[in-house]
């Protein structure tokens, strides 16, 4: 298992910050071994922490073309059928993954082709769970077009403790599935929109793995 380079920065600044409390604990406070010893677990569990979310583990992953894989670790929390409205302006089967802060929070595309639409949009600072954050919170909207023209719509939502949304792609790229699409640092969703006749795999409340567990097969 590796970490992944969006935590490089943090990492490096928390450790930074916790090693300077310490020694100005060890400065200021001479002899308070159990004031010292209670910073410095303090601070080991508290960078541990921040580095588990970073984490990267190595995945083998789920390539078919018929294939719709699970964009990202976490709970399912949404499968209905409902209108989009930013692109396809239709219904479509929507499934949404919940991430908490105890899973990866890596995203990986689902299929395989070209992006045909991106967008990112600033946002509201809503729970991840709420029914309005996927139009009012901060969000990318990607939209991948397989080569037989079916569309995939992937949007990453960003919680209310989201610091900020990574994505990768540009208009026009093409990607392979199961590669990375971008990272969600301290946050929280991703919702998949699937055409109406696609089979849906998981259920309410199932746990998935990012790049692994399938979400759905195409029709």
């Amino acid at each position: 298992m590796k970490i992944h380079k969006e935590g490089y920065g943090i990492l490096s600044g928390t450790a930074a910050a916790l090693i300077l409390v310490n020694v100005l604990v060890l400065v200021f406070m001479p002899g308070q071994s159990m004031i010292m010893g209670l910073t410095l677990f303090v601070s080991l569990v508290f960078f541990l922490l921040i580095l588990q979310f970073f984490r990267m583990p190595k995945r083998e992953i789920s390539r078919n073309d018929a294939y719709v894989i699970c964009p990202a670790d976490g709970k399912v929390v949404v499968i209905e059928k409902t209108f989009e409205s930013e692109y396809f302006k239709d219904e479509r089967l929507q499934v949404s993954i919940f991430m908490s802060p105890i899973n990866v929070h890596a995203n990986w595309y689902p299929v395989s082709g070209s992006i045909k639409f991106l967008r990112y949009h600033k946002g509201k600072k809503l729970v991840a769970w709420h029914p309005k954050a996927s139009t009012e919170n901060e969000r990318t909207t990607v939209v991948i077009q397989k080569d037989n023209k079916t569309e995939i719509l992937v949007r990453q939502i960003a919680g209310a403790l989201a610091n900020r949304i990574v994505y990768y792609p540009h208009e026009g790229d093409m990607i392979r599935q199961g590669a990375e699409l971008g990272f969600i640092k301290f946050g929280s969703r991703v919702d998949v929109y699937l055409p109406l006749n696609a089979m849906v795999n998981v259920r309410l409340n199932q746990k998935v793995t990012g790049s692994v567990d399938v979400l759905a097969e195409l029709a």
